[in-house]
């Protein structure tokens, strides 16, 4: 992190949205571990490989992927209860991205700035707000709003019409492969934070 590079945004760049787990906040090692403590409560056998690829899929889905891969009966509601309620609990473990939050703190009150993020809004809410940086997003979407997640574009394309800003107008910044995909059918600049860390 020392020798991290400074993202630049282009400059004909009119708004900025982010995902939110491992773009704003390093919460992914938190998230790896409440997955493997909800799958092993429930009688799942836990499968790192697996669930650190479904990154910003909504928890139920990933559930759900998770039974058909392995024949397993688990209740996605209660394993993804089970998930949130650990996070939750280990909120002292949020870490900010410090290349990430850098452009939040150049671009408040300058550009118009969303989150869209497959988490839930209750753990969004939480980390934004454990790191400070709620107040500097005018939109703030979540898996619990009735938008199609990501890899299709409809959470990013939501983000821009709330924000007021034509999609190729937008920039996004993102660290999963879904969510970088869900940014390029929206037709946005697209920026992958993993490079900068």
């Amino acid at each position: 992190m020392a020798n991290a590079r400074i993202i630049e945004v282009s400059e004909n760049i009119k708004g900025l949205i982010f995902d939110c787990d491992g773009t704003l906040v390093d919460s992914m090692p938190l998230h790896m571990k409440a997955w493997e403590y909800a799958i092993t409560q429930t009688g799942g056998v836990w499968d790192y490989d697996f669930f650190f690829s479904k990154k910003g899929m909504q928890g139920k889905d990933i559930v759900e992927l998770y039974n058909q891969q392995n024949l397993t009966p688990l209740n996605s509601i209660a394993v993804v209860k089970i998930k949130n309620t650990f996070f939750r609990n280990h909120r002292d473990e949020f870490k900010p991205i410090k290349p990430v939050i850098d452009i939040v703190l150049r671009y408040k009150g300058i550009l118009p700035m969303a989150v869209a993020s497959g988490g839930s809004r209750e753990n969004v809410h939480l980390e934004l707000e454990a790191l400070g940086i709620k107040e500097y997003f005018n939109i703030i979407l979540t898996a619990d709003d009735d938008i199609e997640p990501k890899p299709s574009p409809g959470i990013f394309l939501e983000a821009a019409a709330r924000l007021g800003v034509s999609p190729n107008l937008c920039q996004v910044f993102e660290d999963g492969d879904l969510g970088l995909e869900a940014a390029k059918k929206a037709g946005m600049t697209v920026t992958d934070i993993r490079s900068f860390l």
